[in-house]
């Protein structure tokens, strides 16, 4: 069967999730080659809505394809073919303005009224996108995403973590790390209050590590934590390299991830497969990744975020088996299956 598949995420502007989904599953499909794989990729300086629209119904029925994949909720319209479409995330559903621009509302609407099936990373997504009147529930498939090899609860042979403590000058000190957590969606502030309370509580405390470039929301949140006087307590790292982020996670005492909005929240997954415990919101797509390992938390509660880092600290071997076990049924060749049984089903 053979089925083409959107590549634009691997050559034009995405976020880092989406083109990290797209190299992985792909690379997980072809893998298994039950499915023959096209790839359709645009030319680097193409516009994409006018190659959607002109060159793919073309290569479809050039190529006798049976339909078109998009990782993305845009896809082309026209040709012939089943159509499946990506919906990763309805940040607006949640009060959340980063990636909630018209477009993309619109593709989540009728765009998804269109397509033939859209598969969802997540039954939060899911649920969100149940409530619009234009999505019938059965065009809905949930595919949860997975998680790398490289991030592992062991460091590979001959390697040392603590290597990264010295290259980012982090000390030995115990730290939390948030990743990516310099944008306004990710809730930094609700962290900074938990490690507040910590010290009012005159618990131990804990370093904040922050990656991600600097932004007006993570200057905002470095002048509250100088009002809350942990600013000798936070430490920012503007750029991480990718083959450091797993070290990173292992030595880490925690991960929280208290975003407003997440369609899935690849961090979480990540800092589970490599045994650290992970700190999430009640309600959300973090808590639905974590499952059991998650140490839920009402994230507007700084005594319930300080008790969760607490825990992670007192029970981190019992909540590193269970994160474990999680990561171990989140995998990428899972993903590609469903994605198998999709078109099968198409077909």
């Amino acid at each position: 069967m053979r089925v083409g598949f959107d590549c634009a995420p691997l050559t034009h502007p995405h976020s880092l999730g989406v083109a990290r989904v797209t190299t992985e599953l792909l690379a997980a499909l072809e893998r298994r080659g039950v499915l023959t794989v096209v790839r359709l990729t645009p030319p680097k300086r193409a516009a994409l809505g006018a190659w959607r629209a002109r060159e793919l119904p073309v290569r479809v029925a050039r190529e006798r394809l049976v339909g078109l994949h998009a990782f993305t909720s845009g896809y082309a319209w026209r040709g012939p073919g089943a159509r499946v479409s990506t919906v990763h995330e309805l940040p607006w559903r949640h009060g959340v303005q980063e990636n909630a621009g018209w477009r993309h509302r619109l593709w989540a609407s009728l765009g998804v009224a269109r397509a033939t099936r859209v598969v969802v990373p997540s039954l939060h997504v899911a649920r969100d996108l149940a409530r619009s009147p234009f999505v019938a529930q059965k065009k809905l498939c949930v595919v949860p995403w997975g998680v790398e090899a490289r991030f592992a609860p062991e460091s590979p042979a001959g390697e040392v973590d603590e290597r990264v403590l010295a290259r980012y000058r982090l000390g030995e000190e115990p730290f939390v790390l948030a990743p990516g957590a310099t944008r306004a969606k990710k809730n930094l502030p609700a962290l900074l209050h938990g490690l507040a309370e910590r010290r009012r509580r005159q618990q131990d405390p804990l370093r904040l590590v922050v990656t991600g470039a600097e932004t007006p929301a993570l200057r905002a949140a470095l002048g509250l934590a100088s009002k809350l006087g942990l600013a000798r307590w936070v430490t920012t790292l503007d750029e991480v390299a990718e083959e450091d982020l797993p070290a990173l996670y292992r030595l880490a005492r925690a991960v929280p991830v208290l975003s407003f909005s997440e369609g899935f929240g690849l961090p979480v997954l990540e800092a589970l497969a490599c045994g650290t415990p992970v700190v999430v919101p009640h309600a959300s797509a973090q808590a639905e990744v974590a499952g059991p390992a998650g140490l839920v938390v009402a994230s507007e509660s700084p005594g319930e975020v300080a008790a969760a880092l607490e825990r992670a600290l007192r029970e981190r071997a019992a909540l590193r088996a269970l994160g474990l076990a999680r990561a171990r049924e989140l995998t990428w060749d899972a993903a590609a299956e469903r994605l198998e049984a999709l078109w099968s089903a198409l077909a």
